[in-house]
């Protein structure tokens, strides 16, 4: 009969197709599997990196804080230091005042204690 010997070719051929079809649906679905469990971890990922940014931001801040801090401590002992040297050269020459004062007033006086 004509054409009935290629029926069996012919189904062959279909369960031929099916069959790469059926592992075509079997590699998308790894493929699909695949992605969302990358998904998962970007999603993951982002929400980590997000965290971490906080916590730097707030450390950076806090850091910025301390250098503030320091450098007006500085400045302020700077100030106290210099403040003390001016107040020790006063000192060193008033004294040296009182004193040429002093052994002036006992040359004029003639150097005698009332008794």
């Amino acid at each position: 009969d004509p054409g009935g010997g290629h029926w069996p070719g012919r189904a062959e051929g279909i369960e031929d197709l099916c069959q790469k079809r059926d592992e075509l649906c079997r590699q998308i679905q790894q493929e699909e599997d695949e992605k969302q469990r990358l998904q998962n971890e970007v999603r993951q990922l982002t929400e980590k990196l997000a965290r971490v940014n906080e916590n730097l931001a707030r450390k950076i801040a806090s850091r910025n804080e301390f250098d503030r801090t320091i450098a007006e401590t500085e400045a302020a002992y700077l100030k106290i230091l210099e403040s003390s040297q001016t107040l020790l050269s006063v000192l060193k020459r008033e004294a040296g005042n009182l004193t040429k004062a002093t052994a002036s007033e006992q040359k004029s006086s003639g150097g005698n204690k009332d008794s």
